[in-house]
């Protein structure tokens, strides 16, 4: 869903000690995190600048700066930090003068978001004939709702499943096997928003009708 390497990792905040350690580094949506011998999440919002030479990283946030051995990862890393992150759209690929189907959506902000980036959301869906369909899967008692949207498909279509994440949320497996049971299968995950997943499933290439 991000960037992730891993490397030999500083950090030397305003206040307090520095610390040094061996540490997996991840480039979220929202935060850069580090995970191991150094643990610490700082908000992207919050990075002034990340410079790469050779094969080292210094990242400069608002509280103190880090420092990473990246090997030949540091400069993609350093691109990665400061370039503005995908909006949840460009991550399903949803663009201008597409055609969206929008089913049970519980997001409010939605449709506007599809209009803004100059995509239709359609009134009416077309059976065996939609591009791209949205399904909102908000509980286990939902799942069957695959099913109907994969019927909505073209050939050549996407069926985004978005499902709350989390212990008490809908398992990606029980999304993939709904989507099995209609013919689907899952080809790639984008995270949505802070409480949901979406999750893109297709009909398999082999199984298309030409």
């Amino acid at each position: 869903m991000g960037f992730e390497t891993s490397g030999t990792v500083t950090h030397a905040p305003r206040r307090g000690a520095p610390t040094s350690g061996i540490a997996k580094v991840l480039v979220e949506t929202d935060d850069l995190i580090l995970r191991g011998g150094v643990k610490l999440s700082v908000p992207r919002s919050a990075i002034r600048d990340a410079v790469a030479k050779g094969t080292q990283v210094t990242v400069r946030y608002d509280g103190g700066v880090i420092t990473l051995e990246l090997g030949d990862a540091a400069a993609k890393f350093a691109k990665k930090v400061v370039e503005p992150p995908k909006s949840r759209l460009e991550k399903m690929g949803i663009g201008p003068k597409m055609r969206v189907v929008v089913r049970h959506s519980s997001d409010r902000a939605l449709a506007a978001e599809i209009t803004e980036v100059g995509a239709t959301v359609a009134a009416r869906a077309k059976r065996g004939e939609e591009r791209c369909v949205i399904e909102f899967v908000e509980s286990d008692a939902h799942l069957a709702r695959i099913a109907d949207a994969a019927a909505l498909l073209a050939q050549d279509g996407a069926l985004w499943v978005i499902h709350p994440k989390g212990a008490d949320g809908v398992k990606d497996t029980a999304v993939f096997a709904a989507g099995k049971v209609a013919g689907l299968t899952a080809v790639k995950v984008a995270r949505f928003s802070g409480t949901h997943t979406a999750e893109k499933l297709v009909i398999p290439v082999a199984a298309r009708r030409t």
